[in-house]
């Protein structure tokens, strides 16, 4: 039996249920957060928790939760399903009403959902190093909310997929902004370079993470925007998320990345980054 959560309750699959008139299904009016599992343990799971509550504040909606309410929700969701290594999912929309543009009364309350998924790490492409395109990117103004509107970043990713690619470096003009399901970095000259957290990109937990792991060793990084020409021009290129961990590019619209092979500044953060979720979570 697999087991989800709709509105705080622990439900089986097969009878949980959506209202037709949420909000969520006509407006994609809500928000959500991806939380990496292993061994059983959420990884950084107070930092999504907070940006969650920090998204839905964004768009005037207040959760029914604390941070601190909802981790034991999760734990337990994890706990029934006997996941291992996997992610969390969950999502709250703006609630049950008949359609209209103008938000909902007050006392609809938020509709909450989640569930659990296995997930392998992806090693065999950490280790080799994955292939991706160039795309223009018309996605709204307010990236750096996790809202539940996806369709530039799926309309990327097919595009992506179709081309036998794993993902799409997306750009405003000349400006690199994010990847189409994770964020871009370069490396120039033993230096990381990856746009800063504004409202073009949605700053990453797994970039927090990143970015906390340099000042700690050492690393020289630079937060700004990168043009596309910093792009061909770099020496190493990889993206960072929930599901990739620390990926390298090593090529891009069919140009290999300098030599085509994952480069030692992007080696040394995976094993950096690995290190910190076993800190956290234990071998892995």
């Amino acid at each position: 039996m697999e087991y989800v959560i709709v509105d705080g309750e622990i439900l089986d699959r097969t009878v949980a249920k959506v209202d037709i008139e949420d909000r969520g299904y006509q407006f994609g009016d809500g928000v959500y957060e991806v939380i990496r599992v292993y061994n059983g343990k959420m990884f950084t799971g107070k930092e999504h928790l907070q940006r969650l509550v920090e998204s839905a504040e964004k768009i005037r909606m207040k959760l029914p939760y604390s941070p601190e309410e909802l981790e034991p929700k999760m734990e337990e969701l994890i706990s029934k399903n006997e996941l291992d290594t996997g992610i969390v999912y969950m999502q709250f929309t703006r609630g049950t009403s008949p359609r209209n543009h103008v938000f909902p009364a007050a006392d609809v309350a938020p509709t909450f959902v989640a569930y659990t998924r296995k997930v392998a790490r992806p090693v065999e492409s950490m280790e080799k190093g994955v292939r991706s395109i160039l795309d223009e990117d018309i996605r709204w103004l307010r990236c750096d909310i996790k809202s539940l509107n996806l369709l530039g970043n799926l309309l990327s990713k097919q595009k992506a997929a179709e081309a036998g690619c794993f993902e799409a470096i997306l750009h405003r003009g000349e400006t690199v902004t994010e990847g189409s399901h994770s964020n871009i970095s370069i490396v120039k000259d033993g230096v990381i370079i990856t746009h800063q957290a504004d409202n073009l990109i949605l700053n990453g937990i797994t970039r927090q993470k990143v970015l906390e792991i340099c000042s700690n060793e050492g690393i020289t990084f630079e937060e700004r925007a990168f043009t596309l020409d910093e792009l061909s021009a770099a020496d190493e290129v990889f993206s960072s998320g929930t599901t990739v961990e620390v990926m390298p590019i090593v090529e891009v619209d069919g140009k290999p990345v300098r030599n085509g092979e994952p480069g030692l500044v992007t080696r040394n953060l995976q094993n950096l980054f690995k290190a910190e979720i076993e800190r956290q979570c234990g071998q892995i």
